[in-house]
């Protein structure tokens, strides 16, 4: 296996033209730590950031490469009373150690399509086929979740489909993930405002007001 340089790296090259862009001299770059995918490709890396602002000033320089990410909320409808429902995965998390409810989710390289990579997350997290040209997106820029210590950003889209209750209920409780990302999933099944309790994810809570106000549902958005 032939491991990625940092240098090389989409997001690492993306993040530094960006930065370089916005005005930000970058002296020298750290490498603390670097986790590789099976196939040697850059996922995560924590460095320190030598780097002077047009102002004059230092940056401050810890930074967790990460790079961008999909959310998807998928709102599936009852044929017949035209219920809403939302399929959100559960699983264990590093934040603190516990189980968490979100919406399926993935990480998205520089020189990746976000909607073909929100797409295939969505078939792998709850088990839904789902093309690219099916899912709207939410916000047309990049927005980012933790803006002092991380360029990752994130891009959010929803997909709504009708269809019997008995096959949205399909979507309950059913184990997913991909093993060699060590991704252990079970899906779950409920109401907007049921989901809007569990989730802790900041992305997740976002998320709903978002494609709530692309609806036009303001009446679920105030029982949130």
């Amino acid at each position: 296996m032939k491991k990625e340089l940092l240098a090389d790296a989409p997001k690492y090259r993306f993040w530094r033209q960006q930065a370089e862009s916005n005005g930000l001299k970058i002296n020298k770059v750290d490498e603390f730590y670097i986790r590789r995918r099976h196939n040697g490709e850059v996922l995560f890396a924590m460095l320190e950031v030598d780097a002077d602002t047009p102002e004059g000033d230092k940056i401050p320089p810890a930074l967790f490469l990460k790079g961008h990410a999909v959310s998807v909320l998928v709102c599936l409808i009852d044929q017949e009373t035209k219920e809403k429902y939302v399929v959100l995965v559960r699983q264990r998390r590093i934040c603190d150690g516990s189980h968490t409810y979100e919406h399926p989710a993935g990480m998205v390289d520089a020189s990746d399509d976000p909607a073909e990579v929100a797409a295939r997350e969505v078939g792998e997290e709850i088990g839904m086929d789902v093309k690219p040209e099916e899912l709207t997106r939410l916000i047309a820029g990049l927005c980012f979740p933790s803006t002092g210590t991380s360029d990752e950003a994130m891009h959010y889209y929803y997909i709504e489909r009708e269809m019997p209750r008995a096959q949205i209920l399909e979507f309950h409780h059913k184990d997913m993930g991909v093993a060699s990302e060590f991704e252990r999933i079970t899906t779950a099944v409920m109401t907007l405002p049921e989901a809007h309790k569990l989730i802790t994810n900041i992305n997740g809570l976002l998320i709903h007001f978002l494609y709530l106000q692309a609806v036009g549902d303001y009446e679920t958005m105030k029982l949130l």
